[in-house]
């Protein structure tokens, strides 16, 4: 696969990843975390900011790879 190719479909997966992951990790924590403390809305969303990097850099690992 051409690297152009590889890096337009990884963009449209990275922005998808971004978009999805965001809408999924604020559900949860609106249905899960409503009464809880502020520090464990902190801690959460800590967390879950910086989870998404692992998929992430996957993505941008295979998107950089050179041609075969």
């Amino acid at each position: 696969m051409p690297v152009r190719l590889r890096k337009l479909i990884g963009t449209f997966i990275l922005v998808a990843l971004v978009v999805l992951y965001a809408l999924v990790a604020t559900t949860v924590a609106a249905y899960r975390l409503a009464e809880a403390p502020w520090w464990v809305h902190l801690l959460y969303f800590f967390l879950t900011g910086l989870l998404w990097v692992l998929p992430a850099m996957w993505i941008i690992r295979w998107m950089e790879k050179p041609q075969r």
